[in-house]
């Protein structure tokens, strides 16, 4: 069954309906365009949390009734997510749980690189979880971007050429949450094998709004690892996963250590178990994951297809509705916007950016993000900024730290919402709100 009634719809979630307090102590309707961020969870999914939480039990270790049952659908997750994702080669991916994309990523790159001569190749474009892992572990190299931020990938392939087969990972978001710019991750994957190295994908902002297919069209394009949280796609708890090759966590030791890593512990040996197990130590999070598989299949009884369509929608007339307003700077491409997804960035001349967000929360009740959104690099370069421009708050007091505002929309966003944004954002820009 498809939902296409966007009442319905709202009606899914937790929390759209609660009123919040603008600075005159009034009760009003929020807004909430701050999804890139945090997503609410859907309704059916904390039921389901409660409904499990009577047969919860651990996991792998117990032989009661409870903890069969909770062990068998920890299991079953796994299957439901590689199916999700179009793993068509089983046994050759694995499934492991971590708390979000930060950690996934962290584990990755304590995992993955193995000597010391080892590039990892990523880009400018990156959240900081995509680029501070990678910085710590050794080698990294990147990918500029251009004028209108996007990846030039032509320097990908130059770089993979020049390395003489020492980049063995690439990692690059699958979309920009500054710009939701979406990456040609199939493209870029064809391309990553070409010279012997492997794609990361962080999939943070790409999961929550169209379908991504790991194993792709060809043996060329498939996509090497995934990592997602569960926070960005309407799922409450803290839950984050990697769908990568087993291969490359077989040789490697766990970045953690601890119960349900091992199969056996001697005085001065360890043998680990294999990948997964081996790579999740500790109490999983059992209820989160659950959650997580409940909201996507809410997700796909939705259909992909539709939230496109709508999200591609909001963006447009946002876009439409900045050009009009006098004083705002957009940033990105706002003409060619067919590869963005639902996020808009833009700045009112001669206002800072957590005063605008202020207004537009405490005046409307409209929630959006302001600072650079922990891209740092990214942003100082569509704003077109020096480093020394960029620094020069941490010295001066009289200085403050540069950033932009964010809009960023969710499958249950409408266009009534947006168009309040538009006309309160108008009043600011003219200053008939302070």
């Amino acid at each position: 069954m498809k939902i296409e009634n966007k009442e319905n719809i709202k009606d899914l979630f937790v929390g759209l309906d609660e009123k919040v307090c603008d600075s005159d102590g009034n009760c009003i309707d929020g807004i909430n365009f701050d999804n890139a961020a945090t997503t609410p969870p859907i309704k059916s999914s904390i039921e389901y949390i409660k409904q499990l939480s009577n047969t919860y039990a651990s996991i792998g270790r117990g032989t009661g009734q409870k903890a069969e049952i909770t062990t068998n659908l920890y299991k079953e997750s796994k299957n439901f997510l590689l199916d999700f994702f179009n793993v068509k080669d089983k046994d050759k991916y694995v499934v492991i749980y971590v708390s979000n994309t930060t950690e996934g990523i962290n584990k990755l790159a304590k995992t993955l690189t193995k000597t010391p001569d080892e590039i990892v190749l990523t880009s400018r474009m990156e959240h900081h979880s995509n680029d501070l892992p990678w910085r710590k572990r050794g080698n990294v190299d990147y990918i500029e971007v251009d004028q209108q931020g996007r990846l030039k990938l032509e320097e990908l392939e130059e770089k993979l050429k020049k390395s003489n087969g020492k980049i063995k990972y690439v990692s690059l978001t699958g979309a920009s949450n500054v710009t939701g710019y979406i990456n040609h991750i199939h493209f870029i994957a064809k391309l990553v094998h070409k010279y012997g190295a492997k794609l990361i994908v962080d999939g943070a902002q790409l999961v929550p709004h169209t379908r991504v297919n790991i194993s792709g069209d060809t043996d060329d394009d498939q996509i090497d690892f995934l990592v997602f949280s569960s926070h960005k796609i309407y799922s409450p708890f803290g839950i984050g996963v990697i769908i990568g090759l087993k291969e490359d966590f077989m040789d490697a030791d766990p970045d953690y250590l601890g119960g349900g890593t091992v199969e056996l512990v001697m005085d001065r040996e360890v043998k680990f178990l294999t990948p997964p197990e081996k790579n999740e130590a500790g109490t999983p999070n059992f209820l989160g994951v659950m959650s997580l598989v409940n909201s996507l299949r809410v997700i796909n009884t939705i259909g992909y297809d539709y939230i496109e369509k709508h999200e591609r929608l909001l963006l447009e007339h946002t876009i439409e509705g900045l050009k009009k307003i006098p004083k705002i700077m957009n940033y990105g491409d706002t003409e060619n916007i067919s590869d963005r997804l639902g996020i808009a960035t833009f700045n009112i001349e001669d206002m800072y950016h957590h005063d605008v967000a202020d207004i537009l929360a405490k005046k409307k009740g409209i929630s959006v993000r302001h600072g650079w959104f922990c891209s740092h690099p990214y942003c100082r370069r569509l704003m077109n900024v020096s480093e020394d421009e960029a620094k020069e708050f941490l010295d001066n007091p009289d200085k403050k730290m540069l950033g932009m505002i964010r809009v960023s929309f969710a499958l249950y966003n409408s266009i009534e919402e947006v168009d309040t944004f538009l006309n309160v954002l108008e009043d600011i820009s003219l200053r008939k709100i302070k």
